[in-house]
């Protein structure tokens, strides 16, 4: 009976602990009303979309860019346009397929207002991730950050996943939060429908 009662309240605990790194909860709201986006996985989906009210503003997401140790990026650089944030590393296996597909998304949809921009994470040496854009021919915008703390603000999001991307619209607000590996045409009906809807 005791150890009945031992391995219950450790099943608790193990489940409340994954709860707390994923950022996943229940209930059928996506996000908390209001203020800068707070990240909250329904169920834990790992497609997750915002609609309306739902969206919130993206908080500050700035860092090194990965080819000018001297250059500051920031999501508020691309302030008017449909901006998809992706996350990703060069020791990442799905990020060696999933990154042409998002060169292919930016060069598809550059002149929609349409622009990604990535972070690279969990890379100690600067030349590795440089080489990986440099060898696919990736030519979007990268801020390099090792430590993921360009991430720091998003409240609640699972920073360990990787890769994973943030599709913010034309008013700066998260329509959409993909916790998976990406291809174009995944992106492509929201990204068209973004690009379509006038800023504010």
């Amino acid at each position: 009976m005791r150890s009945g009662r031992v391995r219950a309240g450790l099943a608790a605990a193990v489940t409340a602990m994954a709860v707390a790194l994923t950022g996943c909860a229940t209930g059928d709201d996506a996000v908390a009303s209001g203020g800068d986006f707070s990240f909250v996985a329904p169920g834990g989906k790992s497609d997750i979309y915002y609609e309306g009210e739902q969206r919130q503003r993206l908080p500050e997401v700035a860092g090194e860019d990965l080819f000018d140790e001297g250059k500051r990026l920031s999501a508020e650089d691309y302030k008017g346009k449909v901006l998809v944030i992706n996350i990703w590393g060069q020791w990442c296996g799905p990020c060696r397929t999933e990154a042409p597909e998002m060169q292919k998304l930016y060069e598809e949809y550059a002149d929609d207002g349409v622009v990604v921009l990535g972070i690279d994470v969990r890379d100690h040496d600067r030349s590795a991730p440089q080489d990986f854009m440099r060898d696919r021919g990736l030519t979007y915008p990268s801020i390099y950050d090792p430590s993921g703390r360009s991430l720091v603000n998003l409240s609640g999001y699972p920073r360990s996943v990787v890769p994973s991307t943030i599709v913010v619209d034309r008013q700066g607000r998260v329509a959409a939060v993909f916790l998976r590996d990406l291809l174009a045409e995944d992106l492509r009906p929201l990204v068209t429908r973004l690009a379509g809807e006038k800023p504010s």
